[in-house]
């Protein structure tokens, strides 16, 4: 029976063999320790909203990582930028009787570099993490409520694409 098991496991990853392996080893890199975040920039009309994700970015960085922010780009190690794309705005149910809005849905989308500033070597080079966010005016929810959970959740997205690759 121990013999099926640890074939099991071998065959299943689950040993030290395995295909995917498992480690305790610290998932962010470990040779950085500052970051500084540049604002992010938007391509969309609906202004203030790359305001909202950069502090969401920065409060998640310091709350959820090892690094430190800093407020001066020269006293940093790495830079984080970033563009946010279009905000979009989509109708996910309408009432069959009037036609109104029912439920809608709010989408971010974000691309984000992360450049080692001693090295130069591109940690993350323009890679994409979007998020969305539902509300309905007949729950009292507006747009500006989505927009800021959806700004969060992307938030969260970017600082896992700050965790080193397994």
């Amino acid at each position: 029976m121990p013999v099926t098991i640890a074939a099991l496991f071998a065959v299943t990853g689950c040993g030290p063999g395995g295909p995917q392996g498992y480690t305790n080893d610290w998932i962010y890199p470990r040779d950085v320790t500052t970051v500084y975040v540049e604002m992010f920039d938007t391509a969309s009309f609906r202004r203030g909203h790359e305001y909202d994700l950069t502090d969401a970015i920065c409060k998640r960085i310091e709350s959820e990582t090892p690094y430190k922010i800093v407020s001066d780009r020269n006293a940093a190690q790495t830079l984080l930028s970033g563009r946010m794309g279009a905000i979009r705005s989509s109708v996910l149910a309408r009432d069959r009787y009037s036609g109104r809005p029912l439920e809608n849905e709010t989408q971010f989308t974000v691309s984000v570099s992360w450049k080692n500033l001693e090295t130069g070597e591109l940690l993350i080079n323009g890679a994409s993490a979007s998020a969305s966010a539902s509300y309905s005016t007949q729950l009292g929810q507006d747009f500006d409520y989505a927009a800021k959970v959806a700004t969060n959740r992307v938030a969260e997205r970017v600082v896992e694409l700050m965790q080193t690759k397994w």
